[in-house]
């Protein structure tokens, strides 16, 4: 049963004003489902829009930023819990073990590293949980793109590639991620195999 969603999002609030629409349906969807926002903490950004979406909607928050963010004054002031890590795998990790799914909004490098590395773990079965992206405005098409040729030219496998759940609007988007049921891993396996 999911009750803390992790998302990972831009720093910046992009050019499309679709992005920040979405952050705060996202939000706003959060806070009235009864789920908890877990997020990298940041006040910039879309990840200050979602954050103050949830807040703003009675919504619980978790943040977790490495003590060097906070340092830069990059901490949302107003969030329910804040977890100071030293580093940005701490960080990760964290949010990691403490969310039931996990959301990607658009974004830049950082994004795509949260996205892929939490796609890997399940991947390898280091965790069952549901992975997905709200793909607003169609901004996650040559991503996506990508992942299918990533099958069709043999690196990846159909079953892997359905790992990421994929929906044009929050609200479908946390219900596939609400019907999710894991695959029994294997253990670790190579995706080439």
């Amino acid at each position: 049963m999911m009750k803390r969603v992790c998302v990972f999002c831009g720093s910046s609030r992009g050019t499309n004003p679709a992005y920040c629409e979405a952050a705060q349906k996202l939000g706003h969807v959060l806070a009235k489902r009864g789920l908890e926002l877990v997020f990298g903490a940041g006040h910039i950004g879309l990840m200050g829009v979602l954050a103050d979406a949830v807040i703003a909607a009675g919504g619980h928050t978790t943040g977790v930023i490495p003590r060097a963010m906070v340092d830069r004054e990059l901490a949302h002031a107003g969030l329910g819990r804040l977890h100071i890590v030293d580093t940005m795998h701490e960080r990760k990790a964290l949010m990691a073990d403490l969310s039931d799914a996990f959301i990607a909004l658009p974004g830049g490098f950082g994004t795509a590293d949260e996205l892929f590395e939490i796609l890997t773990w399940a991947q390898l079965g280091i965790h069952q949980k549901p992975v997905g992206l709200v793909n607003t405005a169609g901004f996650f098409d040559p991503l996506l793109a990508w992942l299918d040729r990533a099958v069709t030219d043999g690196f990846l496998k159909p079953k892997h590639r359905r790992l990421l759940i994929e929906a044009a609007n929050v609200e479908e988007l946390l219900d596939r991620l609400g019907q999710f049921h894991p695959v029994p891993s294997q253990g670790i396996e190579s995706a080439d195999r």
